[in-house]
């Protein structure tokens, strides 16, 4: 069983914590934001038997109230447990909350009275805890593209895993998937639709996949697809582009294309980090 990875980020409110999140998305982790600290428990019994790929790389932010309660929930429970420290001069964080017209969270619990008050209250809050094996990052002068280049270095990531592909299969009669960024047509390729024992099963059956895949029309498309993605993942990657959706219609979506999706879900998740949907698949 693979184990589960969880990275906390804390730090000074308005230090970027809600921008590290999305550059942490993008890279793969499955984040959540201001996770009730009442529901840890059922959230690291989640994490820890279910096997749903969304919690193998999970990113959970929170405060310096509630910091605490979430590290020793997920010390001991067998979990890779990580934390990133964001901070940033006080200078830089009023100038931001005065930008924003944000609410700093001292504020609105009311344990401060002004906005000087509760940078100075949440900091002595961190000054109190352990911070060793913390990832501490400075964002006083970091812009957007410094922050994530930081965080690849401290999290050891390459640009291979941070670059994601969705591949989505589709039937054309219900429509074109409107996010995707490359759309290749299943629809020439033998259909199962019209075998009498093949016709009732779909992509994810192994007789509708063998059928489908072991066909030679489909061994001479998929080495021309692949060819021709090898190239495009390469290329948007070096362009930062971070994920793609690649979609992969027939005529209802139950056999070719779910068959070819998923062939291509396979052969590319050991590269990149992969996911793949049905959109079609279940009778309408």
């Amino acid at each position: 069983m693979t184990k589960q990875n969880v990275l906390l980020v804390t730090g000074m409110s308005g230090a970027g914590k809600t921008t590290t999140m999305g550059i942490l998305e993008d890279m793969g982790y499955h984040c959540i934001d201001q996770f009730p600290v009442q529901l840890l428990s059922s959230l690291s019994e989640i994490i820890n038997t279910d096997p749903d790929p969304r919690y193998v790389n999970l990113a959970l932010a929170t405060t310096a109230m509630d910091y605490p309660k979430f590290l020793n929930t997920f010390a001991n429970i067998g979990v890779n447990v990580r934390v990133i420290f964001l901070d940033a001069s006080d200078e830089k964080l009023l100038l931001r909350y005065k930008f924003t017209r944000r609410h700093h969270p001292m504020l609105m619990l009311q344990k401060a009275n002004t906005l000087e008050e509760a940078i100075e209250m949440e900091r002595d809050m961190f000054e109190n805890l352990n911070r060793e094996s913390i990832m501490h990052i400075d964002t006083t002068q970091l812009s957007h593209a410094n922050l994530k280049a930081t965080l690849m270095e401290k999290l050891e990531l390459n640009s291979a895993q941070i670059f994601s592909v969705s591949f989505v299969s589709f039937g054309y009669k219900y429509g074109v998937p409107l996010d995707a960024d490359l759309i290749f047509d299943m629809r020439f390729l033998p259909n199962p639709f019209y075998v009498d024992e093949l016709k009732d099963l779909t992509g994810d059956d192994s007789a509708v996949y063998e059928y489908v895949i072991e066909k030679a029309e489909t061994k001479e498309l998929l080495k021309h697809i692949t060819q021709y993605l090898d190239f495009c993942f390469s290329a948007y990657a070096k362009e930062n582009k971070n994920h793609l959706t690649v979609g992969i219609g027939c005529t209802g979506g139950k056999h070719r294309s779910v068959s070819v999706a998923n062939w291509l879900y396979t052969h590319y998740q050991e590269k990149y980090h992969c996911f793949k949907s049905h959109r079609d698949k279940k009778e309408r």
